[in-house]
């Protein structure tokens, strides 16, 4: 008789016992450049206004090769919705974005990630450190009660304010996934290096540590070999797919000469379009990172599915996306398939 008693689902540290996990971030970009999310607020109210949008995108990214579906809660705490006038939906987008994110999880087998991330208040004092400690507490408490997996800290510029969001993440005894951002300078915003500040974290009980957002892979990739070196554990990377370089070391630090009608001069948030990586890039970074040791690994902000299947096609995947990778063989012009060979294959030097 066949066995026909459900699998268990891997959890996170066990899957990372395996090999890499990939986790696609991002969807605060990918909805605004479709029209659905307004760039400078920047908050998630399409969970509410057309939630269907929000499970398609984690469908896309699973599709493309993202073993984690993390719920859309980025920028969904109470100072934020409060700046701009809608705290009172404050509970029901962290709820919904859970429940959206818990349907595609099931239904993919991927896993269910809650999220918390800076809140722009923490300043190093008392008054700040409580007030984003009672913000981590409740929209992880929301996580908990959704049945998450396990809890993202992310994009923490301030080591500190990293901690207390994993100290709320540890209070449940979920696995802590805490990634700091770096901007210019190569430290966090009290001055602690990178390398230091992973080191702090993982030794506070954070199961991955690593770097996401405002370094593209090539500001990113160093900063990464210091990590490895200094902590013990699981490591992250999920850079911004852009250009950064040593003068422009972050996103926001990007300078665009071939179009000065940009505010302040900046391509930073709604002009980057130039400085986008091609998913070979992206690839190449994946293949880096895990050379050193990365086990945690995807995109964050501007992130495209397509990002997300060459990570996972350079880890040695093929995930369901896969079936369309560019096979420019069959191309008409360029290709070299001889089933599919044009009459018109003289002009592919022309074009």
């Amino acid at each position: 008789m066949a066995d026909t008693a459900p699998q268990t689902k891997l959890g996170l540290l066990e899957r990372l016992e395996r090999g890499p996990v990939i986790c696609a971030e991002g969807y605060l970009f990918e909805l605004e450049r479709r029209g659905y999310l307004q760039a400078g607020a920047f908050v998630p109210e399409i969970v509410l206004e057309q939630p269907e949008l929000v499970a398609q995108l984690h469908r896309e990214f699973v599709h493309a090769g993202s073993d984690v579906v993390e719920a859309f809660t980025y920028y969904a705490h109470r100072e934020k919705m409060r700046l701009v006038g809608k705290e009172h939906l404050l509970e029901q987008i962290n709820r919904q974005a859970l429940a959206i994110a818990k349907e595609v999880a099931d239904e993919t087998g991927a896993l269910f990630a809650g999220d918390i991330c800076n809140t722009n208040v923490f300043v190093a004092d008392d008054e700040s450190r409580q007030a984003v400690r009672e913000m981590f507490d409740e929209q992880v408490g929301w996580a908990v009660d959704a049945g998450v997996d396990f809890v993202i800290g992310e994009t923490f510029s301030w080591g500190e304010e990293a901690l207390i969001a994993l100290e709320s993440i540890k209070a449940t005894g979920l696995p802590a996934v805490i990634t700091l951002a770096i901007h210019q300078e190569p430290a966090t915003r009290e001055g602690w290096a990178p390398q230091d500040a992973c080191k702090r974290l993982e030794d506070a009980g954070a199961n991955v540590v690593g770097l996401n957002c405002i370094r593209g892979p090539k500001t990113m990739l160093p900063l990464l070999e210091a990590i490895r070196a200094q902590v013990d554990g699981y490591v992250a990377a999920l850079p911004v797919p852009y250009r950064t370089h040593d003068e422009q070391p972050s996103f926001q630090s990007l300078r665009d000469p071939g179009y000065d009608e940009l505010p302040e001069g900046r391509p930073f948030p709604t002009a980057l379009d130039p400085f986008t990586c091609n998913r070979y890039e992206l690839g190449d970074f994946a293949r880096d990172a895990h050379a050193l040791g990365v086990s945690y690994l995807g995109v964050c902000c501007g992130a495209g599915p397509h990002h997300i299947r060459s990570v996972a096609e350079a880890l040695g995947r093929t995930p369901a996306a896969s079936r369309y990778s560019a096979d420019m063989s069959k191309h008409a012009f360029l290709g070299t398939d001889e089933r599919l060979k044009s009459e018109n294959r003289e002009y592919a030097d022309k074009l």
